[in-house]
């Protein structure tokens, strides 16, 4: 009998959380369970970006309730995105924290970027036409456009404006009012403006809106003009019937549902701007975003393949000297099979230790003064697509310390990873660069790791270093660099 494993999808997003169960047979998705919750995490985001105590146990709630739907779940059949809200607030570790108390399951928290990327696989998994099409999604803090043909995304961004934050900033006190609305929708249009040559330049035969408020404003329009295609005409009929109201918690609309009520008069504004900004004819609403685009994702493991494809784009970008990258790898596997047990390293980390390795010579292409500085500035922020902000800040951070001194205090500010784990990652892959620092493999040598607790014994052929004593000069110069990180380098 054919086993087919539930996997599930979860999207932590700044308006609702969204659980998805699901299990592929035959090559398409049965869908078996759904949750949405309504957290508005958007809502308890201050001005001084921190998240409120109130809005994080609105959080904790749901996520209880997510944990016991999952609780049979393997972690591995599990993918869990943070969006906006938790990817801005600067209490972000204090939230973790907390969540990991209730939800064992790895929350990653994804860029703009990112989330657009994973938008736009959900939409382009399940409409198919041909040419480019462009697919816009509203969320509680952010707004993403995506231009892509088929499974192709080929232009995206994530804007920093949604349906609770513009409503906050302009509707306050729920109030209601023509200079209110327009001053909403000017802002929103100065946010697209830097974006909008490129997205008309490149152009698109089809258009689709997807997430709550295109939903909702497509219910108004079903109710009232019996079509599920929204219009600048719809749009600004909607506006007005909107504006005859003083206060949103009075809005009265058929279709709208009263969930609604207090994140529509921003939404509105956002989708008004985009298709005067951007020229759209008609927009058609798709039920699918990313917590599908990630569920697809999940499903054919193909996470891998995007972030190895990601890297290859970005040092093919900078014309990094492959054959020196390749060597530190390899210098760097053979670290790994010689600790992998004592420094309880895992596949992950060579493969990280390894891309960082493609990735640490970027800069050179600004300057090769500060070389490891303006690599991990790049790293940092650059779009790349498939890896979370984790993930992307540990690369950058292994790039930034990978040579000359380490400063601790920027280490402990900017690394979201165990510090003492990063710091055993980090003496490798300065090491690997060292060993390889004269680009020959026949200059490379051939060494033994040891390692006992936060000591690392590298033991060399007899005799190499009295023949290699700049080398030798440089092993005492690490020893000195690596006391910062705890790590106690003994070489003979």
């Amino acid at each position: 009998m054919t086993e087919y494993p539930s996997i599930a999808a979860v999207d932590l997003g700044s308006n609702s959380f969204h659980l998805l169960v699901a299990r592929q047979v035959d090559g398409s998705f049965q869908v078996l369970h759904k949750e949405k919750q309504r957290v508005n995490l958007a809502a308890g985001l201050g001005p001084d970006m921190m998240l409120s105590n109130e809005a994080i146990d609105r959080a904790l709630v749901v996520l209880k309730q997510f944990s016991a739907t999952l609780q049979n779940f393997p972690h591995s059949n599990v993918q869990v995105v943070a969006t906006y809200t938790l990817r801005n607030c600067k209490n972000i570790k204090h939230f973790l924290a907390k969540a990991k108390q209730h939800f064992s399951f790895k929350i990653n928290v994804i860029s703009g970027q990112e989330e657009a990327r994973l938008i736009y696989q959900g939409v382009a998994n399940y409409e198919h036409n041909d040419g480019n099409r462009l697919v816009v999604d509203i969320g509680g803090g952010s707004t993403e456009l995506i231009i892509g043909e088929h499974l192709t995304h080929k232009l995206l961004t994530s804007r920093n404006m949604g349906c609770v934050n513009i409503t906050q900033q302009f509707f306050s006190h729920a109030k209601l009012s023509e200079k209110r609305f327009m001053r909403a929708q000017i802002k929103a249009e100065q946010l697209l403006e830097p974006i909008t040559a490129n997205y008309i330049k490149l152009g698109w035969q089809c258009c689709y809106g997807t997430s709550g408020t295109i939903k909702a404003l497509v219910g108004v329009a079903q109710t009232l003009f019996d079509t599920s295609v929204l219009t600048h005409g719809i749009l600004l009929k909607i506006k007005s019937l909107i504006l005859q109201f003083d206060n949103y918690n009075d809005l009265n609309i058929a279709g709208l549902p009263d969930e609604r009520k207090g994140t529509i008069p921003g939404g509105l504004a956002v989708l008004l701007a985009v298709f005067e900004q951007l020229g759209i004819n008609e927009l058609h609403y798709s039920d699918h975003a990313l917590r599908d685009g990630l569920l697809h994702e999940t499903s054919t493991n193909n996470e891998f393949d995007i972030r190895t494809r990601t890297i290859q784009t970005l040092s093919e970008h900078y014309n990094v000297d492959r054959q020196h990258s390749e060597q530190i790898c390899r210098t760097l596997e053979r670290f790994y099979e010689q600790l992998d047990t004592s420094w309880s390293l895992q596949k992950v980390d060579l493969q990280m230790l390894c891309w960082a390795a493609k990735l640490h010579e970027v800069g050179l292409a600004i300057n090769s003064s500060g070389l490891h500085k303006h690599s991990a500035y790049i790293v940092k922020n650059s779009q790349l697509p498939g890896f979370t902000q984790e993930q992307q800040q540990l690369l950058s951070n292994l790039i930034r310390f990978c040579r000359k001194k380490i400063k601790l205090s920027e280490l402990q500010q900017a690394n979201s990873v165990e510090l003492s784990h990063f710091s055993k990652l980090l003496s490798l892959f300065r090491l690997a660069i060292l060993l390889n620092a004269k680009r020959q493999d026949t200059i490379c040598p051939v060494v033994k790791l040891t390692s006992f607790s936060d000591s690392l014994l590298i033991e060399f052929e007899p005799h190499w270093l009295i023949d290699h004593t700049l080398m030798a000069a440089s092993l005492a110069q690490e020893q000195q660099f690596l006391k910062k990180l705890n790590i106690s380098l003994i070489f003979n």
